[in-house]
């Protein structure tokens, strides 16, 4: 009888328009580090320049974080933005294959895959993004996180869960709160 490989370690996407995504995403780090497990964070689209709160407290409990991007893609040109992505692909790439973590997650990777305005494919390929997924260390658990995942990424996922937005506080005309959204 087959059993299934609990070892493996198990690919999750959180997508979909609600919020929640990143959060549901920061909280299994949280969970993670907690057993003692090695966590890596990336985010796509976040940038350095700006606090977060959870990069003031992962720094605190030693949950290696990195804000790769630039911000929103309508801030800056599509060449910075090309740019950020090439260098947050080769930066990743480089981490996951290291082998030093049990956790990885890639925040916004969706989001970062899904750019229409402008040409990524040659910075940030989704080809090499499923060759990644398939061929990360043996045991590593991969989080997704970002709207509009390509339906080859949720193939690849053991668990996809979808946000959906039912009722939001900013259709009220409350901006972003510090605390809750960064």
């Amino acid at each position: 009888m087959n059993q299934p490989d609990k070892q493996r370690g198990l690919v999750l996407v959180y997508t979909g328009d609600g919020k929640g995504k990143t959060t549901a995403a920061l909280g299994l780090a949280v969970r993670a580090c907690g057993r003692g497990k090695r966590v890596l964070v990336i985010q796509f689209i976040k940038s350095p320049e700006r606090t977060y709160g959870e990069k003031i407290m992962f720094d605190k409990i030693g949950i290696e974080m990195h804000q790769k991007g630039i911000g929103f893609t309508w801030l800056k040109t599509p060449e910075e933005h090309r740019e950020a992505l090439k260098e947050a692909w080769a930066f990743t790439k480089e981490k996951v294959m290291s082998g030093a973590y049990d956790v990885v997650i890639l925040d916004e990777l969706n989001n970062a895959l899904s750019i229409s305005t402008f040409p990524i494919d040659n910075v940030l390929p989704l080809r090499e993004v499923l060759e990644l997924i398939e061929n990360r260390p043996y045991g590593m658990h991969m989080v997704i996180t970002g709207r509009n995942a390509y339906s080859e990424v949720m193939d690849k996922a053991d668990l996809v869960t979808e946000m959906k937005p039912l009722k939001h506080y900013y259709d009220e005309g409350i901006p972003a709160v510090k605390g809750i959204e960064f």
